[in-house]
């Protein structure tokens, strides 16, 4: 996309350190399940980040919807909800921010 094309956009950042002894079961949820229910919710998922150096979070992961109201829209949902709750039983130090989409690396 090129930048006039961003407008409006925006991206849900989910950072978050993936707990040792849950590895496989959050690699099974995340493609499994997480991913295509957030896809259904009009949720495009963008980008997937592992930090192999630094005090930052191991995973970010991002996704894209078309404005605002369509991120508050899903992330209010009864689906995206459970969705973190069953996320946060694989990992720790969760956060999830919206954030205006950009043509650059965002954190």
């Amino acid at each position: 996309m090129m930048s006039n094309e961003l407008e409006g956009y925006v991206k849900i950042l989910l950072t978050y350190d993936i707990l040792p002894d849950a590895v496989e079961g959050y690699h099974q949820y995340m493609l499994g399940e997480m991913v295509p229910k957030a896809q259904v919710l009009g949720l495009g998922m963008v980008e997937a980040w592992h930090t192999a150096i630094g005090d930052y979070p191991i995973r970010l992961i991002a996704f894209v919807v078309e404005n605002y109201a369509a991120a508050k829209l899903a992330l209010n949902s009864d689906e995206w909800i459970d969705m973190e709750k069953q996320l946060q039983e694989y990992v720790t130090n969760y956060s999830c921010r919206v954030v205006p989409l950009r043509d650059r690396f965002q954190f």
